[in-house]
């Protein structure tokens, strides 16, 4: 018996050894060279984080949901729509990340373009 659950605990060691550890600091250079779609060739790029910006009010999904969810709907079900949003019931807690939004500014143009897919990271240090 005792044998068993020592292997059942290392072996659930293991497995949390195998997880994924999510960096807290990532280094990046400052000037990276890059493909510019405007200038169509390889150049030097100045590397930056964007800064987050509130999302706007005026937004297609903004107002569809003001839209659904307004207080004058009158009564009755409103199907899908009669439950409050996900954030109260469903969404709890908040995330350890978020994503990375780096910009690249062409040294040629002073054309910036954005990263394709952002990671997770906690921080970001250029260098």
């Amino acid at each position: 018996m005792a044998a068993g659950a020592n292997s059942s605990a290392a072996a659930s060691a293991t497995f949390l050894n195998t997880l994924p550890v999510l960096p807290f600091k990532m280094k990046f250079p400052k000037t990276v060279s890059r493909y510019c779609p405007y200038c169509r060739k390889h150049t030097e790029h100045k590397v930056f984080l964007a800064k987050k910006k509130a999302p706007s009010s005026l937004k297609y999904g903004s107002k569809v949901r003001a839209r659904r969810r307004g207080r004058a709907r009158g009564t009755g079900n409103l199907g899908r729509y009669s439950k409050p949003p996900v954030t109260q019931w469903k969404m709890t807690g908040k995330k350890q990340t978020k994503k990375t939004d780096m910009r690249y500014q062409c040294s040629v143009c002073s054309k910036t373009h954005t990263q394709r897919k952002g990671i997770r990271i906690k921080k970001v240090e250029f260098e």
